[in-house]
């Protein structure tokens, strides 16, 4: 069986935040058949198509570390019925210059926390509109919306519900075979 490298992206820019302990509990729950590691994105500036035709050193750095992976996983909340910000302007960096949109064929998956009772639903609704755009691949079943209650994950990962344990190990291995099929049609070709 292939191993697969998935970057993932934590929306939140806090350093306390929820969908951070989610995804390292992502992490945690990944089969060994997933190489995890986090594609931050931070310290990018806001894009502006003036960048295009010479990016900055901290964007070509973000564009190589999504091309070196096979797979994208977002750990988003959801901020006034949408994404946060600084994850829309990571993809939209991701996105350009025309013509070398990182995310083309790229399976990705979407989950999210919030203390909400709907967890991020109508925010994955808007990623799930913008990955459309951007060709990439998107598992849709299964869908996870977490709602986050005090002490369900550490800050290490682990979780303390085993019903939600279960539910996102299994999530794992959705996205893993997810991966798998989709990268099937479209091979990796690097």
């Amino acid at each position: 069986m292939s191993d697969y490298r998935v970057g993932y992206f934590v929306g939140s820019l806090a350093k306390g935040s929820i969908n951070r302990k989610l995804a390292k509990a992502l992490v945690r729950l990944a089969p060994s058949e997933l190489q995890m590691q986090e594609i931050p994105f931070g310290d990018l500036p806001l894009y502006s198509y003036d960048y295009d035709a010479d990016y900055p050193p901290v964007a070509k750095d973000f564009k190589a570390a999504i091309a070196a992976v096979d797979a994208v996983l977002f750990v988003t909340p959801e901020y006034n019925r949408s994404i946060p910000g600084g994850l829309k302007n990571a993809i939209d960096w991701a996105s350009r210059p025309w013509g070398q949109n990182s995310f083309t064929r790229k399976p990705s998956g979407i989950i999210g926390t919030s203390p909400g009772a709907i967890g991020t639903a109508v925010g994955q609704q808007h990623l799930k509109s913008i990955l459309g755009f951007c060709n990439s691949p998107m598992m849709n079943a299964i869908e996870a919306y977490i709602q986050f209650t005090p002490d369900l994950i550490s800050d290490d990962g682990k979780v303390s519900v085993a019903s939600t344990e279960t539910f996102l190990r299994n999530y794992m291995s959705e996205f893993r075979d997810f991966t798998r099929r989709v990268l099937t049609v479209y091979p990796r070709t690097a």
